[in-house]
């Protein structure tokens, strides 16, 4: 009783931006439900005089409701068909995931973007934009400003590639006989699960390839999204060897990022159970959970943002994140050359 007086008003009000989000985000995949939310919190607080009644359940939802994304998220993994079909694509997701990190690290210190920005921009990029950043927020402690300037350039970025890629697979020479070559180019290039969708759809519309793209494009999404796990651990360690050579006192365990811990249960809960023969539709209520928890969280960040500061600020992270987002592009060419795959 004593959680809901406090957090109530604050958990309501989020819902009530998330909910009519989502179905928007339903209707326009390209945009998402996570980015209309962010847009509509960011806009709505303007015009909320005194949140003091509210802050206490905003700062709930952005903060653990993201955390149970995360964890929800694990249940739309299953290990065994992830490993399986994804060895081909792997070093195409290894060197895209490091091609953005590194531009993230060298462009932080070159252009004196703030660290965790760079890091949210960076991660977001490579692994699975919104959920990524949802995972490695807590971890890094990013506030809510920069977590909405991450997503707010993740997704333009996400939009241009939805729209201008399947264009470009033509350009280039993909296949239209397979949707493999363009499909692994979607999966590595694109960073979002729903303009990953869109743009490998968009793939086997044009060419009249029924789900084969959108197939391969899903299949190696999941698999860059595992790469969530050893990322958020690497940067809790590195947290705490800069807290410590600051000459602070504080615990790895005490910033371990527990809920990843839950993420991989979830994964493999899901891998053990669908290999004793119970159907994946089993989890795609927990999926689809997963998915209106970001909406709902990213409300809260946007309820959480100054918008004015946000575009006043945006120009660098926009750089950084076009950097990230060619870089990734001309990685997953390049490796699918090398491995003859494109």
């Amino acid at each position: 009783m004593e959680f809901l007086k406090k957090n109530a008003k604050g958990i309501l009000l989020c819902l009530c931006i998330a909910i009519p989000c989502w179905i928007l985000g339903q209707h326009f995949p390209i945009i998402g439900g996570p980015v209309f939310g962010i847009l509509a919190g960011m806009i709505l607080t303007l015009f909320i005089k005194d949140k003091s009644a509210f802050q206490s359940g905003i700062t709930f939802v952005s903060k653990k409701v993201l955390q149970y994304a995360v964890i929800l998220l694990g249940f739309g993994l299953n290990l065994t068909v992830i490993l399986e079909t994804g060895k081909q694509s792997l070093p195409i997701i290894v060197t895209t995931i490091a091609t953005s990190l590194i531009l993230a690290y060298v462009l932080h210190k070159i252009m004196h973007i703030p660290g965790n920005i760079s890091t949210l921009v960076g991660v977001g990029s490579s692994i699975c934009g919104g959920s990524a950043i949802a995972a490695t927020a807590p971890v890094i402690d990013a506030d809510d400003d920069e977590v909405a300037q991450a997503i707010s350039v993740i997704f333009f970025f996400n939009m241009i590639a939805a729209l201008l890629f399947p264009t470009l697979g033509g350009i280039l020479g993909f296949s239209t006989t397979s949707g493999e070559s363009f499909g692994i180019f979607a999966g590595t290039a694109v960073n979002d699960t729903s303009s990953v969708t869109a743009t490998a759809s968009t793939w086997d519309s044009l060419y009249h390839l029924g789900s084969a793209t959108l197939d391969k494009a899903v299949t190696v999404k999941l698999t860059r999204t595992l790469a969530i796990i050893p990322i958020t651990l690497a940067l809790a360690f590195i947290r705490t060897r800069s807290q410590k050579a600051e000459g602070k006192k504080i615990e790895l365990k005490k910033i371990f990022p527990m809920f990843i811990l839950y993420f991989v249960l979830a994964s493999v809960i899901t891998t053990i159970a669908t290999s004793c023969g119970i159907s994946a539709d089993v989890f795609t209520p927990l999926k689809t959970l997963s998915k209106f928890f970001i909406v709902l969280a990213m409300s809260a960040v946007g309820l959480n943002t100054n918008i004015i500061k946000l575009i006043k600020t945006g120009g660098k992270p926009l750089l950084l994140g076009f950097c990230c987002w060619i870089g990734i592009a001309l990685a997953s060419l390049g490796m699918q050359h090398i491995l003859g795959i494109w």
